[in-house]
């Protein structure tokens, strides 16, 4: 409370005096009033409250994964994502002043977690933001299994995992994305010498046109080399912003075939990706194809809301090799 000085101070009890609202007041008979009436609307609302919480709890439980309708996802898409995260792209390659590097670098890794004693270089080494957020780690931080025949690419979480079944496959519990638009028409075992540089996904045309099967058996045999032994499995693995953004050869596997397909630059934060449908379909995409041991291997990277570019290394387009799981891919920008 806030008194004017000029006021002259007075003795609290003879500035405010409290009075009982009963006239004829009497020792006690304001507990006997209280004692009598106040039990039942605080029985009732103790009830309701219980009711409430009970209704909420059930509702939670009983409630399925509610994905998004069509005027939801045509109103995302209509915001300028891919203009935020070119406008983002060109700030993030700014050359940022040696002696503010530890503090800009420092406030981000505390923002989204990243752990700085496994970074190659000193904070101060990294000139710009894209630079810090496409760092190195140190040698050993990241053991790879060399006895595992496939390993994680990237140092994200693993949102889904499992055999493949249908057309349809999880992105995240509950919510699914078409297989078959994701990886588009089957024409690489025709055109495998083609060089198919970039393909609209709404508008797709090759060299070399290919019936992809509708039935889901049949498109199961089209992919696999051998399908009485071989079945398709997937995994989703996300990428927050404070992890490692670089991503390796997730297996000893020849790659044979890639595709860009043009997209949506949508976020693929996990609760976007339990609201929207098909979210990696929508998004824009580089797709490789090939082979591994046991028959059909395919990676795919997908671009997000300020990730607007994927680079990848030493992508000569015709057939090539990654000899080991160490191996990475080298320079050929993506620009999503």
């Amino acid at each position: 409370m806030l008194l004017n000085t000029a006021i002259r101070s007075r003795p609290f009890r003879e500035n405010f005096r409290y009075r009982s609202s009963f006239s004829g007041y009497k020792p006690g008979l304001l507990k006997r009033v209280w004692d009598s009436w106040v039990p039942i609307p605080a029985g009732v609302g103790l009830s309701l409250i219980a009711y409430l919480q009970w209704r909420r709890l059930e509702r939670e439980k009983n409630k399925g994964v509610r994905a998004a309708a069509h005027w939801e996802v045509n109103c995302y898409k209509a915001l300028p994502l891919r203009t935020f995260s070119r406008a983002f792209g060109s700030v993030s390659e700014t050359k940022i002043p040696i002696k503010l590097r530890p503090f800009i670098y420092g406030s981000y890794a505390k923002v989204f977690g990243v752990n700085l004693s496994e970074i190659s270089e000193p904070v101060d080494n990294y000139s710009s933001l894209c630079e810090f957020f496409t760092r190195r780690l140190k040698a050993g931080v990241r053991p790879v299994d060399q006895h595992k025949a496939v390993v994680s690419p990237a140092d994200g979480t693993v949102m889904n995992a499992g055999k493949v079944n249908s057309f349809q496959v999880e992105q995240v519990k509950g919510i699914t994305y078409s297989l078959k638009a994701f990886l588009g028409d089957i024409s690489w075992k025709d055109n495998e010498k083609q060089i198919v540089r970039d393909i609209n996904c709404n508008e797709v045309v090759y060299a070399k046109e290919t019936k992809t099967p509708d039935n889901w058996i049949a498109y199961k045999k089209s992919l696999l080399h051998d399908p009485i032994k071989n079945d398709l499995y997937q995994c989703v693995i996300y990428l927050a912003p404070g992890d490692y953004h670089r991503f390796h050869s997730p297996a000893d596997w020849h790659v044979s075939f890639r595709r860009h397909f043009q997209g949506e630059l949508l976020s693929v934060n996990p609760s976007v990706a339990q609201w929207i449908p098909g979210l990696f379909v929508l998004n824009e995409r580089a797709l490789y194809v090939g082979t591994w041991q046991y028959g059909y291997f395919s990676m795919t990277a997908v671009g997000a809301t300020n990730v607007g570019s994927i680079r990848v290394y030493d992508d000569k387009v015709r057939i090539y090799k990654i000899k080991k799981l160490t191996g990475k891919f080298q320079y050929f920008y993506f620009y999503l």
